[in-house]
Protein backbone atom coordinates (compact mmCIF):
# COMPACT_ATOMS: atom_id res chain seq x y z
CA UNK A 1 0.00 0.00 0.00
CA UNK A 2 1.55 3.92 -0.72
CA UNK A 3 2.06 6.34 1.55
CA UNK A 4 -0.52 8.26 0.02
CA UNK A 5 -3.48 5.63 0.79
CA UNK A 6 -2.42 5.21 4.38
CA UNK A 7 -2.69 8.79 4.83
CA UNK A 8 -5.67 9.14 3.48
CA UNK A 9 -7.09 6.07 5.16
CA UNK A 10 -7.81 4.06 1.93
CA UNK A 11 -7.63 0.42 1.34
CA UNK A 12 -5.97 -1.95 -0.85
CA UNK A 13 -9.29 -2.45 -2.64
CA UNK A 14 -9.91 1.74 -3.32
CA UNK A 15 -9.53 2.48 -6.47
CA UNK A 16 -6.38 4.01 -7.83
CA UNK A 17 -4.71 5.35 -10.55
CA UNK A 18 -2.25 3.06 -12.45
CA UNK A 19 0.33 6.34 -12.56
CA UNK A 20 0.35 5.90 -8.09
CA UNK A 21 -0.43 1.84 -8.44
CA UNK A 22 3.68 1.84 -10.24
CA UNK A 23 5.10 5.23 -8.16
CA UNK A 24 8.64 3.03 -7.30
CA UNK A 25 9.39 1.83 -3.73
CA UNK A 26 13.41 2.17 -4.20
CA UNK A 27 15.50 4.74 -5.68
CA UNK A 28 16.73 2.15 -7.95
CA UNK A 29 13.48 2.17 -9.63
CA UNK A 30 13.03 5.58 -10.23
CA UNK A 31 13.95 5.91 -14.54
CA UNK A 32 15.28 8.68 -16.41
CA UNK A 33 17.65 9.99 -13.46
CA UNK A 34 20.67 8.41 -13.66
CA UNK A 35 22.82 11.39 -14.20
CA UNK A 36 21.35 12.01 -10.05
CA UNK A 37 20.47 8.76 -8.65
CA UNK A 38 23.53 6.73 -9.86
CA UNK A 39 26.25 5.42 -7.52
CA UNK A 40 28.93 7.71 -9.14
CA UNK A 41 26.07 10.77 -9.36
CA UNK A 42 25.50 13.69 -7.21
CA UNK A 43 22.68 12.38 -4.61
CA UNK A 44 24.26 8.91 -5.54
CA UNK A 45 27.42 9.76 -3.35
CA UNK A 46 25.13 12.24 -0.77
CA UNK A 47 23.39 9.33 -0.08
CA UNK A 48 26.71 6.86 0.24
CA UNK A 49 27.93 9.75 2.61
CA UNK A 50 25.32 9.26 5.21
CA UNK A 51 24.39 12.89 5.65
CA UNK A 52 21.11 14.32 3.71
CA UNK A 53 21.48 18.01 3.24
CA UNK A 54 18.83 20.07 1.87
CA UNK A 55 17.72 19.56 -2.02
CA UNK A 56 15.67 21.81 -4.49
CA UNK A 57 14.69 19.24 -7.58
CA UNK A 58 13.94 21.42 -9.83
CA UNK A 59 12.46 19.79 -13.18
CA UNK A 60 9.20 19.59 -15.21
CA UNK A 61 6.11 17.61 -14.33
CA UNK A 62 6.15 13.82 -13.93
CA UNK A 63 9.78 13.37 -13.79
CA UNK A 64 9.76 12.08 -9.99
CA UNK A 65 10.18 15.13 -8.05
CA UNK A 66 7.91 14.12 -5.34
CA UNK A 67 8.68 10.40 -5.17
CA UNK A 68 12.61 11.28 -4.92
CA UNK A 69 11.96 13.11 -2.08
CA UNK A 70 9.83 10.65 -0.57
CA UNK A 71 12.42 7.58 -0.87
CA UNK A 72 14.98 9.93 0.13
CA UNK A 73 13.39 10.03 3.33
CA UNK A 74 12.63 6.38 4.03
CA UNK A 75 16.53 5.44 2.93
CA UNK A 76 17.73 8.28 5.64
CA UNK A 77 15.12 7.33 8.51
CA UNK A 78 13.60 10.67 8.50
CA UNK A 79 10.34 11.35 9.66
CA UNK A 80 8.11 12.49 6.01
CA UNK A 81 5.98 15.22 5.83
CA UNK A 82 4.48 17.06 2.59
CA UNK A 83 2.75 20.05 1.95
CA UNK A 84 1.62 22.05 -0.81
CA UNK A 85 2.91 25.96 -1.34
CA UNK A 86 -0.12 26.17 -3.61
CA UNK A 87 -2.12 25.21 0.04
CA UNK A 88 -0.40 26.52 2.61
CA UNK A 89 0.29 29.71 4.29
CA UNK A 90 2.04 30.79 7.61
CA UNK A 91 -0.03 29.43 10.42
CA UNK A 92 0.42 25.64 8.20
CA UNK A 93 4.28 26.29 8.20
CA UNK A 94 4.34 27.46 11.93
CA UNK A 95 2.19 24.11 12.53
CA UNK A 96 4.72 21.94 10.66
CA UNK A 97 7.61 23.31 12.28
CA UNK A 98 6.01 22.94 15.73
CA UNK A 99 5.86 19.41 15.03
CA UNK A 100 9.69 19.29 13.24
CA UNK A 101 10.96 20.37 16.86
CA UNK A 102 8.58 18.46 19.17
CA UNK A 103 10.25 15.23 16.68
CA UNK A 104 13.77 16.29 17.41
CA UNK A 105 13.49 16.15 20.61
CA UNK A 106 12.49 12.70 21.10
CA UNK A 107 15.40 12.25 18.31
CA UNK A 108 13.98 12.10 15.06
CA UNK A 109 14.50 13.78 12.25
CA UNK A 110 11.85 15.24 9.88
CA UNK A 111 12.39 16.13 5.60
CA UNK A 112 9.92 18.50 4.93
CA UNK A 113 9.01 18.30 1.43
CA UNK A 114 7.38 21.02 -0.12
CA UNK A 115 5.84 20.48 -3.45
CA UNK A 116 5.78 24.24 -5.85
CA UNK A 117 7.96 25.52 -3.39
CA UNK A 118 8.45 29.15 -5.79
CA UNK A 119 4.93 30.06 -5.16
CA UNK A 120 5.87 30.87 -1.51
CA UNK A 121 6.65 34.84 -1.30
CA UNK A 122 10.19 35.96 0.04
CA UNK A 123 8.48 35.91 3.46
CA UNK A 124 7.49 32.84 3.35
CA UNK A 125 10.84 31.18 1.95
CA UNK A 126 12.37 33.34 4.92
CA UNK A 127 10.37 31.46 7.52
CA UNK A 128 12.36 28.23 6.66
CA UNK A 129 15.97 29.83 7.16
CA UNK A 130 16.27 29.32 11.17
CA UNK A 131 14.75 25.44 11.02
CA UNK A 132 16.91 24.49 8.27
CA UNK A 133 19.88 26.43 9.74
CA UNK A 134 19.10 24.03 13.48
CA UNK A 135 18.45 21.10 11.65
CA UNK A 136 15.05 21.08 12.88
CA UNK A 137 14.12 20.03 8.86
CA UNK A 138 15.70 18.92 6.03
CA UNK A 139 13.78 20.79 3.76
CA UNK A 140 13.37 19.40 -0.36
CA UNK A 141 11.80 21.76 -2.42
CA UNK A 142 10.12 21.08 -5.49
CA UNK A 143 9.73 23.24 -8.57
CA UNK A 144 8.99 23.49 -12.18
CA UNK A 145 10.67 27.41 -12.11
CA UNK A 146 13.99 27.96 -12.54
CA UNK A 147 15.09 28.29 -8.55
CA UNK A 148 17.61 31.34 -9.70
CA UNK A 149 14.71 33.22 -10.44
CA UNK A 150 12.08 31.99 -8.30
CA UNK A 151 13.59 31.15 -4.78
CA UNK A 152 15.42 33.81 -2.81
CA UNK A 153 19.43 33.83 -2.11
CA UNK A 154 19.36 33.05 1.36
CA UNK A 155 17.59 29.89 0.80
CA UNK A 156 19.56 28.70 -1.67
CA UNK A 157 22.32 29.39 -0.36
CA UNK A 158 21.08 27.20 2.48
CA UNK A 159 20.54 24.57 -0.42
CA UNK A 160 21.87 22.40 -3.03
CA UNK A 161 20.13 22.15 -6.44
CA UNK A 162 19.41 19.31 -8.67
CA UNK A 163 18.22 19.40 -11.84
CA UNK A 164 15.91 16.37 -12.76
CA UNK A 165 15.44 16.13 -16.69
CA UNK A 166 12.40 15.34 -18.89
CA UNK A 167 12.38 11.83 -19.46
CA UNK A 168 13.47 10.36 -22.58
CA UNK A 169 12.14 7.82 -24.85
CA UNK A 170 14.11 4.53 -23.46
CA UNK A 171 12.76 5.82 -19.86
CA UNK A 172 9.23 6.11 -21.03
CA UNK A 173 9.02 3.12 -22.63
CA UNK A 174 10.46 1.31 -19.76
CA UNK A 175 7.15 2.83 -18.37
CA UNK A 176 4.86 1.32 -20.93
CA UNK A 177 6.42 -2.29 -20.54
CA UNK A 178 5.53 -1.71 -16.20
CA UNK A 179 2.20 -0.21 -16.92
CA UNK A 180 1.94 -4.08 -19.51
CA UNK A 181 3.10 -5.71 -16.28
CA UNK A 182 1.08 -4.07 -13.85
CA UNK A 183 -2.16 -5.13 -16.31
CA UNK A 184 -1.38 -8.25 -16.95
CA UNK A 185 -1.76 -7.38 -20.59
CA UNK A 186 0.21 -6.26 -23.53
CA UNK A 187 -0.84 -2.54 -24.73
CA UNK A 188 -3.05 -2.65 -28.12
CA UNK A 189 -0.87 -0.66 -29.65
CA UNK A 190 1.41 -1.17 -33.19
CA UNK A 191 4.62 0.18 -32.56
CA UNK A 192 3.92 3.42 -34.73
CA UNK A 193 1.38 3.64 -31.94
CA UNK A 194 3.34 3.40 -28.47
CA UNK A 195 5.63 6.12 -30.26
CA UNK A 196 2.53 8.05 -30.92
CA UNK A 197 1.66 8.12 -27.40
CA UNK A 198 5.34 8.45 -25.94
CA UNK A 199 5.59 11.74 -28.48
CA UNK A 200 2.06 12.44 -26.86
CA UNK A 201 3.93 12.00 -23.38
CA UNK A 202 6.20 14.85 -24.02
CA UNK A 203 8.77 13.54 -21.67
CA UNK A 204 6.39 13.15 -18.32
CA UNK A 205 6.28 9.99 -16.85
CA UNK A 206 2.90 10.48 -14.85
CA UNK A 207 1.06 11.58 -18.33
CA UNK A 208 2.80 8.76 -19.68
CA UNK A 209 1.29 6.09 -17.28
CA UNK A 210 -2.07 7.89 -17.30
CA UNK A 211 -2.38 8.10 -21.25
CA UNK A 212 -1.58 3.74 -21.09
CA UNK A 213 -4.67 3.42 -18.90
CA UNK A 214 -7.00 5.54 -21.19
CA UNK A 215 -6.07 2.90 -23.67
CA UNK A 216 -6.10 0.29 -21.58
CA UNK A 217 -9.88 1.18 -20.42
CA UNK A 218 -10.81 2.09 -23.49
CA UNK A 219 -9.16 -1.18 -25.84
CA UNK A 220 -10.39 -4.58 -25.36
CA UNK A 221 -8.24 -7.18 -25.50
CA UNK A 222 -9.90 -8.34 -28.44
CA UNK A 223 -9.83 -5.59 -30.14
CA UNK A 224 -7.21 -4.63 -33.11
CA UNK A 225 -4.12 -2.40 -32.21
CA UNK A 226 -4.15 1.21 -32.90
CA UNK A 227 -1.54 2.84 -35.24
CA UNK A 228 -0.64 6.48 -34.47
CA UNK A 229 -3.71 7.84 -36.21
CA UNK A 230 -6.14 6.01 -34.10
CA UNK A 231 -3.75 6.57 -30.80
CA UNK A 232 -3.79 10.33 -31.99
CA UNK A 233 -7.41 10.28 -31.93
CA UNK A 234 -8.27 8.40 -28.57
CA UNK A 235 -5.52 10.50 -26.78
CA UNK A 236 -5.61 13.76 -28.34
CA UNK A 237 -2.45 15.66 -28.18
CA UNK A 238 -2.13 17.80 -25.05
CA UNK A 239 -1.51 21.60 -25.13
CA UNK A 240 2.52 22.31 -25.42
CA UNK A 241 4.04 23.55 -21.92
CA UNK A 242 4.89 26.92 -22.35
CA UNK A 243 5.01 29.33 -19.19
CA UNK A 244 5.30 32.93 -21.02
CA UNK A 245 6.55 34.84 -18.10
CA UNK A 246 8.68 31.37 -16.73
CA UNK A 247 12.06 29.97 -18.10
CA UNK A 248 10.90 28.77 -21.18
CA UNK A 249 9.65 32.15 -22.37
CA UNK A 250 13.10 33.30 -21.90
CA UNK A 251 14.71 30.17 -22.99
CA UNK A 252 12.78 29.96 -26.35
CA UNK A 253 12.99 33.54 -27.33
CA UNK A 254 17.21 32.95 -26.78
CA UNK A 255 17.03 30.23 -29.18
CA UNK A 256 15.00 32.35 -31.89
CA UNK A 257 17.56 35.33 -31.48
CA UNK A 258 20.99 33.07 -31.45
CA UNK A 259 19.03 31.21 -34.66
CA UNK A 260 18.55 34.70 -35.88
CA UNK A 261 22.03 35.54 -35.22
CA UNK A 262 23.39 32.47 -36.75
CA UNK A 263 21.81 32.72 -39.78
CA UNK A 264 19.24 29.99 -39.88
CA UNK A 265 16.45 30.81 -41.32
CA UNK A 266 15.02 26.53 -40.45
CA UNK A 267 16.09 26.79 -36.89
CA UNK A 268 14.55 30.23 -37.01
CA UNK A 269 11.49 29.32 -38.13
CA UNK A 270 11.24 26.34 -35.80
CA UNK A 271 11.74 28.58 -32.69
CA UNK A 272 9.18 31.09 -33.38
CA UNK A 273 6.47 28.65 -34.35
CA UNK A 274 7.93 26.61 -31.24
CA UNK A 275 7.03 30.05 -29.23
CA UNK A 276 3.47 30.69 -31.30
CA UNK A 277 1.84 27.13 -30.55
CA UNK A 278 2.82 27.64 -27.00
CA UNK A 279 -0.03 30.68 -26.88
CA UNK A 280 3.44 33.69 -26.68
CA UNK A 281 2.10 37.10 -27.57
CA UNK A 282 2.50 37.52 -31.36
CA UNK A 283 3.38 41.23 -30.86
CA UNK A 284 6.15 40.87 -28.18
CA UNK A 285 8.09 38.35 -30.48
CA UNK A 286 7.12 41.32 -33.27
CA UNK A 287 9.27 43.77 -30.83
CA UNK A 288 12.20 41.26 -30.69
CA UNK A 289 12.13 41.00 -34.01
CA UNK A 290 12.23 45.23 -34.17
CA UNK A 291 14.99 44.94 -31.61
CA UNK A 292 17.10 42.18 -33.72
CA UNK A 293 16.97 44.01 -36.90
CA UNK A 294 19.29 46.65 -35.35
CA UNK A 295 21.20 44.72 -33.37
CA UNK A 296 22.53 42.23 -35.36
CA UNK A 297 22.25 43.47 -39.03
CA UNK A 298 22.04 47.32 -38.46
CA UNK A 299 23.15 48.91 -41.69
CA UNK A 300 24.41 45.89 -43.24
CA UNK A 301 21.07 45.30 -44.61
CA UNK A 302 19.05 48.33 -43.87
CA UNK A 303 15.87 46.82 -45.30
CA UNK A 304 15.70 44.36 -42.40
CA UNK A 305 14.36 47.08 -40.09
CA UNK A 306 11.24 48.31 -41.72
CA UNK A 307 10.52 44.61 -42.36
CA UNK A 308 10.10 44.15 -39.20
CA UNK A 309 7.89 47.17 -38.71
CA UNK A 310 6.20 46.05 -41.51
CA UNK A 311 5.48 42.46 -40.27
CA UNK A 312 3.80 43.97 -36.74
CA UNK A 313 1.73 46.35 -38.47
CA UNK A 314 0.64 42.71 -40.89
CA UNK A 315 -0.35 41.31 -37.73
CA UNK A 316 -2.26 44.59 -36.26
CA UNK A 317 -4.04 44.23 -39.34
CA UNK A 318 -5.02 40.92 -40.18
CA UNK A 319 -4.61 39.23 -36.92
CA UNK A 320 -3.96 35.52 -35.81
CA UNK A 321 -3.35 32.92 -37.87
CA UNK A 322 -3.16 34.69 -40.88
CA UNK A 323 -0.93 37.94 -39.51
CA UNK A 324 1.78 35.40 -38.25
CA UNK A 325 3.40 34.54 -42.15
CA UNK A 326 4.58 37.75 -41.98
CA UNK A 327 6.07 37.53 -38.80
CA UNK A 328 7.82 34.39 -40.36
CA UNK A 329 8.47 36.23 -43.29
CA UNK A 330 10.34 38.83 -40.92
CA UNK A 331 11.98 35.82 -39.36
CA UNK A 332 13.37 34.47 -42.68
CA UNK A 333 14.46 37.78 -44.26
CA UNK A 334 16.64 38.37 -40.52
CA UNK A 335 18.31 35.09 -40.95
CA UNK A 336 19.02 35.30 -44.22
CA UNK A 337 20.43 38.97 -44.06
CA UNK A 338 24.56 39.91 -43.61
CA UNK A 339 25.14 40.73 -39.52
CA UNK A 340 26.78 43.13 -37.98
CA UNK A 341 26.88 44.72 -34.82
CA UNK A 342 28.73 47.64 -35.88
CA UNK A 343 25.46 50.31 -34.92
CA UNK A 344 25.39 48.48 -31.80
CA UNK A 345 28.58 49.04 -30.68
CA UNK A 346 28.89 52.50 -31.96
CA UNK A 347 26.06 52.89 -29.77
CA UNK A 348 27.14 51.92 -26.81
CA UNK A 349 30.64 53.64 -27.33
CA UNK A 350 28.93 56.94 -27.91
CA UNK A 351 26.64 56.50 -24.96
CA UNK A 352 29.79 55.86 -22.36
CA UNK A 353 31.80 58.99 -23.82
CA UNK A 354 28.22 60.85 -24.03
CA UNK A 355 28.06 59.81 -19.96
CA UNK A 356 31.73 60.55 -19.22
CA UNK A 357 31.72 64.30 -20.86
CA UNK A 358 28.20 65.80 -20.49
CA UNK A 359 29.66 69.12 -19.29
CA UNK A 360 31.11 69.98 -22.41
CA UNK A 361 29.76 71.63 -24.71
CA UNK A 362 29.33 72.01 -28.57
CA UNK A 363 32.05 73.97 -30.59
CA UNK A 364 31.09 77.51 -31.04
CA UNK A 365 30.79 77.03 -34.76
CA UNK A 366 27.84 74.26 -34.92
CA UNK A 367 26.24 76.33 -32.26
CA UNK A 368 22.35 77.84 -32.79
CA UNK A 369 23.01 82.32 -33.45
CA UNK A 370 19.25 82.88 -33.36
CA UNK A 371 19.77 86.64 -32.11
CA UNK A 372 22.53 89.34 -32.89
CA UNK A 373 23.83 89.42 -29.15
CA UNK A 374 24.73 85.29 -29.46
CA UNK A 375 26.41 86.11 -32.98
CA UNK A 376 28.48 88.82 -31.66
CA UNK A 377 29.72 86.38 -28.91
CA UNK A 378 30.82 84.10 -32.16
CA UNK A 379 27.76 81.79 -32.15
CA UNK A 380 27.46 80.03 -35.38
CA UNK A 381 31.11 81.74 -36.65
CA UNK A 382 33.04 80.16 -39.18
CA UNK A 383 30.41 77.17 -39.63
CA UNK A 384 31.00 75.87 -43.13
CA UNK A 385 27.87 74.88 -45.25
CA UNK A 386 28.83 71.05 -46.39
CA UNK A 387 26.76 71.05 -49.85
CA UNK A 388 28.20 74.18 -50.80
CA UNK A 389 31.95 72.70 -51.11
CA UNK A 390 33.28 71.00 -53.55
CA UNK A 391 32.95 67.55 -52.44
CA UNK A 392 29.76 67.93 -49.73
CA UNK A 393 32.24 68.02 -47.27
CA UNK A 394 34.17 70.11 -45.31
CA UNK A 395 35.79 68.14 -42.82
CA UNK A 396 35.19 70.51 -39.93
CA UNK A 397 35.30 69.73 -36.31
CA UNK A 398 31.99 68.70 -35.06
CA UNK A 399 33.23 67.49 -31.30
CA UNK A 400 33.78 69.76 -28.16
CA UNK A 401 36.74 71.61 -28.42
CA UNK A 402 38.19 70.25 -25.25
CA UNK A 403 38.22 66.97 -26.21
CA UNK A 404 42.13 66.42 -27.55
CA UNK A 405 41.72 63.39 -29.98
CA UNK A 406 38.44 62.92 -32.79
CA UNK A 407 36.58 59.61 -31.25
CA UNK A 408 35.72 56.38 -33.09
CA UNK A 409 32.49 54.52 -32.46
CA UNK A 410 31.09 53.25 -35.75
CA UNK A 411 33.74 50.67 -37.57
CA UNK A 412 31.18 49.13 -40.22
CA UNK A 413 31.78 45.40 -40.99
CA UNK A 414 32.82 44.45 -44.71
CA UNK A 415 29.69 42.85 -45.60
CA UNK A 416 26.65 43.51 -47.35
CA UNK A 417 25.60 47.59 -47.63
CA UNK A 418 28.06 48.35 -44.48
CA UNK A 419 30.81 47.29 -46.94
CA UNK A 420 30.32 50.18 -49.26
CA UNK A 421 29.44 52.32 -45.74
CA UNK A 422 33.33 51.51 -45.37
CA UNK A 423 34.74 52.46 -48.14
CA UNK A 424 32.66 55.95 -48.26
CA UNK A 425 33.92 56.94 -44.67
CA UNK A 426 37.12 55.82 -45.50
CA UNK A 427 37.22 58.41 -48.51
CA UNK A 428 35.64 61.19 -46.18
CA UNK A 429 38.47 60.35 -43.18
CA UNK A 430 41.29 60.73 -46.72
CA UNK A 431 39.75 64.11 -47.55
CA UNK A 432 39.21 65.30 -43.57
CA UNK A 433 42.96 64.73 -43.61
CA UNK A 434 43.65 66.82 -46.04
CA UNK A 435 41.92 69.60 -45.02
CA UNK A 436 43.08 70.08 -41.89
CA UNK A 437 46.59 69.69 -42.94
CA UNK A 438 46.10 72.94 -44.96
Amino acid sequence: MSDLFQASNLSDNAPRPLADRLRPQSLADVVGQDHLLGEAAPMGRLLAGGHLTSLILWGPPGVGKTTIARLLAQHSDLSFVQISAVFSGVSDLRKVFDAAQSRRETGQGTLLFVDEIHRFNKSQQDAFLPFVERGVITLIGATTENPSFELNGALLSRAQVFVLNPLDDKALCQLTMRAEAEMSRRLPLTDDGRQALIDFAGGDGRYCLNLCEIIFNAVAESDDDLDAAASAQLLQKRAPAYDKSGEQHYNLISALHKSIRGSDPDAALYWVFRMLNGGEDPLYIGRRLVRMASEDIGLADPSALPQCLAAVEAFRLLGGPEGELALAQAVIHLACAPKSNAAYMASKAAIRLAKDTAKLGPPMHIRNAPTKMMKSQGYGEGYIYDPDTPEGFSGQNYFPDEMSSRPSFYDPVLRGREKAIAAHLDYLAKLRAGKNAS
